[in-house]
């Protein structure tokens, strides 16, 4: 009798070789615990990261808010008032891209400060850097109350 490949005898010995029967418990818990330790570890960094681009964002419309400053002072003898009704400071040089930062200027008809405070609700609130200062004479800090004590000015506005 010739037994066909298909036959019932046949599939038996083809399903019992070792190995063909997929993964075992251990080997799928092994490999969940494998992703879960990348994640711990992937997750905080990329968190840090998101913080980190909208920090910049946040310092680049401090600067450019500054410029502008400037910019009115030489064309008319001083920096525009904030208090000013209606105001002189054009709110579109106050937007953060990623709108994460609030952006507001206190100035004087001799000095100005324009600060950057982070918005409550967003991924910006917990950042360690906390909130940006710069004002008429270029200097650059962060609010300290706002910020980690591992952290210096110097390592949140050059990072």
């Amino acid at each position: 009798m010739n037994a066909s490949p298909y036959s019932k005898n046949s599939r038996m010995k083809m399903g019992s070789t070792p190995g063909a029967g997929g993964f075992t418990l251990i080997e799928m818990m092994i490999t969940v615990a494998i992703i879960a330790i990348l994640s711990g570890i992937a997750l905080p960094n990329y968190r840090e990261y998101v913080n980190r681009s909208h920090r910049a964002n946040a310092r680049n419309t401090l600067i450019q808010a500054a410029q502008w400053m400037e910019r009115a002072a030489t064309a008319t003898g001083t920096y525009p008032v904030s208090t000013a009704s209606p105001s002189q400071i054009p709110s579109g040089i106050l937007k953060v891209e990623g709108d994460r930062y609030t952006v507001t200027v206190v100035s004087t008809a001799s000095t100005f400060t324009i600060t950057a405070t982070r918005k409550p609700g967003t991924g910006q609130a917990s950042d360690k850097c906390g909130d940006y200062r710069l004002d008429q004479a270029n200097r650059r800090d962060t609010v300290p109350s706002t910020r980690s004590a591992s952290m210096t000015d110097a390592d949140c506005w050059n990072r």
